[in-house]
């Protein structure tokens, strides 16, 4: 199963339908490519632990900021977010001989500081995810690549005191914010032990408890709440399920619209996606979230081993399409 993108409102009856299993999709040359750790923890082998692709980095900023600028000229503010490494945040449960090379374990802060050098509203993810670790709350999914719904929803909340920081006077009415559902736990078998392991290494290894928000209520609902002012691009780590655009709605009082495919369909593609709706030709909104993962940030829209052949394209095309997308 490969969801489509949502581009409407992110509302909790979707998020109930979708499970993370079913998002995943590994980069098409790591299809038998994890690391076993300790306890049952399970890292993507396709991220880098020891290599630092500084020209990469470079280059991807470029492209962002070429971005943010075609994005300006049609008055949309850009916000980065980048999603640090699961094996950052969990390297005591690396196997015995693997761990971050000093040039990884500065990989992040390096990320950041080019964003920041090339004048692109960012902020640093760590601390919201740090705050989710207490008792047996994780930041992600021991079996699974992706963030908790805990970690997810830090890191709206941190994106959101960022937009009321930056942007006081943020269009659309008050009180049309998402309501949050209550907390829920479902037991699954995380999407990297399904793809990868083995069905008795899968038994060894066993399902992770999801905790995640029921179906909670749009506050606006589906008709008179106008266009959302804030609109999210990204991988499954911001999909419903694990409730990023129902939190951040929740913390800025306004709607919040999606646009989210699987990762190996990647940024740049689903950007793209979503500038050819007729939402967005129609009513643009004030502030584009464009997520991204610390892990692949170093690859380019060319990248045969990180997207799919359908996704992939010369950053001189990406250029063209996106300029050519935001101007319509």
């Amino acid at each position: 199963m490969r969801p489509g993108a949502l581009t409407r409102r992110a509302l909790g009856a979707a998020a109930a339908s979708l499970l993370v299993a079913a998002s995943f999709a590994a980069p098409a040359q790591a299809q038998n490519t994890v690391i076993i750790g300790k306890g049952g923890w399970l890292f993507p082998g396709w991220e880098s632990l020891t290599t630092l692709d500084k020209p990469g980095i470079d280059k991807v900023v470029g492209l962002i900021a070429d971005t943010k600028a075609a994005l300006a000229g049609r008055n949309i503010a850009l916000i980065v977010p980048v999603v640090p490494l699961k094996a950052r945040s969990y390297a005591a449960n690396l196997p015995d001989g693997t761990r971050l090379s000093p040039e990884i374990e500065g990989q992040y802060d390096y990320i950041l500081g080019q964003l920041r050098q090339a004048g692109i509203e960012t902020l640093d993810l760590r601390p919201a995810l740090k705050s989710v670790e207490t008792g047996k709350q994780t930041a992600f999914y021991r079996a699974d690549y992706h963030w908790t719904a805990w970690a997810a929803e830090a890191a709206a909340d941190a994106v959101g005191q960022l937009i009321k920081q930056k942007f006081p006077r943020l269009g659309g009415q008050p009180g049309t914010g998402d309501k949050l559902g209550q907390w829920i736990t479902q037991r699954n078998l995380g999407d990297l032990a399904q793809r990868f392991l083995t069905p008795e290494q899968q038994r060894q290894v066993g399902p992770d408890l999801f905790t995640v928000r029921a179906s909670g209520q749009s506050g606006g609902g589906l008709l008179g709440s106008g266009p959302a002012p804030v609109h999210v691009v990204g991988n499954s780590f911001v999909q419903p399920y694990l409730g990023f655009p129902q939190k951040l709605s929740s913390v800025i009082d306004r709607p919040v619209s999606l646009t989210w495919q699987p990762g190996n369909v990647g940024p740049y593609a689903t950007l793209l996606q979503f500038l050819a709706t007729p939402d967005f030709q129609r009513a643009p909104p004030q502030i584009v979230i464009w997520q991204f993962n610390e892990g692949p940030f170093h690859s380019g829209p060319e990248s045969p081993d990180q997207w799919d052949t359908a996704s992939l394209m010369s950053p001189q095309t990406f250029r063209d399409r996106m300029q050519q997308g935001v101007r319509r």
